[in-house]
């Protein structure tokens, strides 16, 4: 029995992706778990593999073809099965019957589409396009009484048109201009077109010319971008986001950064502050639970695993990949993760698995002159942590007066899912971690 091959959704927020190389033809022999074809969608690059041993029947969609998760990609038949191309198939049910020579009109698009004799004959002395019909009759057909409807309201325009009261100026102004007088405006009496309502059109043709004019470059929101916007907001629009900031003592984090240059030293890594921000996060997730869960249709689901998100800057905008378990890894080891996945990133090359999996994220711009900012939530997942720059700022100590390292953190949650208390209570055990000599030097060392 023959096996349609589907494109699956890698990740909850995958909506298509690309065709960009099909590693097999049609008439090949496969096995189980054999790559088809490598796909490109907004986040990741992966290869879509056979689901069971059998022959490249059919490939649906050419290279740089962009489809839909759940779209039929290829299909493959078992030796000896004859298997018809499904789009055929389809093709041939609706073509069932045969129409009269003649019934069909071609559209601009190449798209035929059924119409009566009578109704092509008075299109075409009417001068009536037919593309933008609608056809009532059988199977969509375009009939006598479509193309006198279609007649009627542009009587219907026209009579309006002409009814209007325009000034004899007014109009040989328009003409002059190129002014379409059915776009103006009015404003003498019973709506009558004055010269002013001309001369305000073609100012305001200018006006738009101008700025036009003064545009460098247009960009239609695509790929990632297109994908980041929709679900940032989805992102506001669905949730009851609040977002609560505190200030944290960075100065033995920086010391703890320090320290571990020499030894990370012999493994050519060389220490982040987000290293540590990623292991204090995630130790903090083990204890509140709440934080580290997905809210889908009015049900929270708490995680078993630490698996956070760190959400990295490429070309396009944002890719959030994940690190695994990082409750349960070593900081070491979490900053060669780290240094991994920014290196896919640059690349383009992460996998499904890269960005999976994730119950709360982890964004920064410690890099940039930004103190403070609101994170925005990214769904389902329902809370999500922004770090600030670190920077030196005088602090009061026992009535003294001290040179610190000091940065900020904000952690956006969804109200529907949490309350303010287990929040403020996550963000007291981050800034314990990160503030406490103790735990940095247990963790350098673990």
């Amino acid at each position: 029995m023959a096996t349609n091959v589907l494109l699956p959704q890698w990740g909850m927020n995958m909506e298509d992706g690309t065709l960009v190389k099909w590693l097999v033809k049609e008439g090949d022999e496969v096995e189980k778990g054999q790559p088809l074809v490598e796909v490109e969608t907004a986040k990741i690059n992966s290869e879509l593999e056979s689901p069971v041993e059998g022959i490249v029947s059919h490939l649906m969609s050419d290279e740089g073809t962009v489809v839909k998760v759940g779209a039929l990609v290829a299909v493959i038949s078992q030796p000896g099965e004859n298997t018809p191309r499904p789009e055929l198939t389809s093709n041939r049910s609706r073509r069932s019957f045969k129409r009269p020579p003649g019934q069909l009109s071609q559209t601009r698009s190449g798209r035929k589409v059924p119409i009566t004799p009578i109704a092509r004959k008075l299109a075409r002395d009417n001068d009536i396009d037919t593309d933008n019909l609608t056809g009532s009759g059988p199977n969509g057909r375009i009939t006598e009484d479509d193309v006198k409807k279609a007649m009627s309201n542009i009587d219907i325009n026209q009579s309006a048109a002409s009814s209007r009261q325009i000034v004899p100026k007014a109009r040989q102004l328009a003409k002059k201009s190129g002014v379409d007088l059915s776009s103006v405006a009015g404003t003498g009496p019973n709506g009558r077109v004055l010269v002013s309502d001309v001369e305000r059109e073609i100012e305001s043709a200018a006006a738009s010319l101008a700025y036009e004019d003064s545009i460098s470059e247009t960009n239609t929101l695509s790929g990632l971008r297109k994908i980041i916007s929709d679900r940032m907001t989805l992102s506001v629009r669905s949730m009851a986001q609040v977002t609560l900031t505190t200030e944290i003592d960075a100065t033995n984090l920086i010391t703890a950064k320090d320290n571990l240059v020499s030894l990370w030293r012999p493994h050519k890594i060389r220490p982040m502050e987000q290293d540590i921000v990623v292991s204090a996060v995630s130790t903090a997730l083990k204890q509140h639970k709440r934080l580290n869960s997905h809210l889908q249709n009015d049900t929270v689901k708490l995680f078993n695993e630490v698996n956070v998100g760190v959400a990295m800057a490429v070309r396009e905008g944002l890719v959030v990949p994940v690190v695994h378990m990082a409750d349960e890894t070593s900081l070491l080891n979490i900053a060669r993760r780290l240094r991994e996945l920014a290196a896919k990133a640059r690349d383009n090359s992460l996998n499904v698995s890269d960005v999976s999996g994730a119950g709360f994220t982890i964004t920064s711009l410690t890099n940039y002159d930004i103190d403070v900012f609101t994170p925005i939530v990214d769904p389902p997942q329902v809370a999500i942590m922004g770090t600030g720059r670190i920077s030196m700022k005088p602090v009061v100590i026992e009535n003294q007066i001290i040179p610190r390292h000091t940065m900020h953190i904000s952690v956006t949650f969804d109200h529907r899912a949490l309350d303010g208390v287990p929040v403020a209570e996550f963000i007291r055990t981050v800034k314990s971690h990160l503030e406490s000599e103790q735990w940095l030097s247990a963790r350098s060392e673990g």
